[in-house]
């Protein structure tokens, strides 16, 4: 039996153990299960550092301007926590979209990338998500961390084991100087890092990009040039998908009116903020939160 037919077999026993419910955040911290039997609409969320592996199907994401399409034993990356959309393209009743989410550990991938006898030179491309093909290797970590779900015993004692692993894995194969990136990088690229985090921790306050340029050690040009080359996006259209993503979570599971959550998340003028809401989402606040709730 293949690695992927592992994985697979693996995935569905999971979800068959757990009610079918998708998405399913398992008992394994930081591994989330997808499953989709149809073509979906976009489904905007904030992305964490993860490997999403596509186990059966299609989907693709898009960052800003930038789409990805990635399918069976492929895997998105994304390495900095950053809004997106995401559609699954391929998914069917008999053959559902099934998906594993790993999120990367970057205190293990240092740990890994330090005790290599010959660690990989990091890559200078600043992408901060790509697509990769998929491995024996790599598979064979992932279905090893799903097969666990039915060891819950197991756990704590073999995941961080194939989680280390697959730290390896990803730094000694093919990808691994993006991934070596991920971990120590050039200067340039640390700053402008830690300047999207800021940007991510105050969405809801007014930043001033010459502020965040000035973190990111470059010049306002060079910022937004770099900024946009790593996400897809410019500053201000990374801040309000965030914004909108974040009022979205709020009138779901908060019952918070648009008003209100418009001044929540930072806008001045309500108005605006059902415009922009409409613009990403398709549809105005209440009409798309009804939509949610009823569906």
């Amino acid at each position: 039996m293949s690695t992927l037919s592992m994985l697979h077999d693996a995935v569905v026993a999971a979800f068959a153990a757990h009610g079918n419910r998708s998405p399913y955040f398992t008992a394994i911290d930081g591994l989330a299960l997808l499953r989709s039997f149809s073509e979906r609409h976009p489904n905007h969320l904030i992305h964490r550092p993860a490997l999403c592996i596509v186990v059966q199907g299609a989907k693709w994401t898009t960052f800003g301007e930038r789409r990805l399409h990635y399918r069976t034993s492929q895997a998105m990356v994304v390495s900095v926590e950053m809004p997106g959309a995401s559609q699954v393209v391929h998914g069917a009743p008999d053959a559902p979209y099934l998906s594993a989410v790993i999120e990367l550990d970057q205190a293990i991938l240092r740990e890994v990338y330090e005790s290599m006898e010959a660690p990989p030179t990091p890559a200078s491309d600043e992408h901060a998500a790509f697509v990769m093909e998929l491995n024996e290797a790599i598979l064979g970590c992932a279905a090893r961390a799903v097969s666990l779900l039915g060891e819950p015993q197991a756990i704590p004692l073999l995941y961080p084991g194939v989680k280390r692993e697959l730290c390896y894995r990803l730094l000694a194969g093919p990808h691994g100087a993006v991934f070596a990136r991920m971990v120590v990088g050039a200067e340039r690229n640390r700053r402008l890092v830690e300047a999207i985090h800021a940007l991510r921790g105050n969405f809801d306050k007014q930043v001033r990009v010459d502020d965040l340029a000035a973190l990111a050690g470059l010049s306002p040009t060079a910022f937004h040039r770099q900024f946009k080359a790593m996400t897809a996006m410019t500053p201000v259209q990374f801040q309000k998908q965030i914004r909108l993503m974040e009022a979205r979570r709020l009138m779901l599971s908060r019952e918070m009116s648009a008003e209100t959550v418009a001044f929540e998340v930072g806008y001045a003028s309500p108005s605006q903020f059902s415009r922009e809401y409409a613009r990403l989402f398709g549809a105005p606040p209440r009409r798309d939160i009804g939509k949610l709730l009823s569906s």
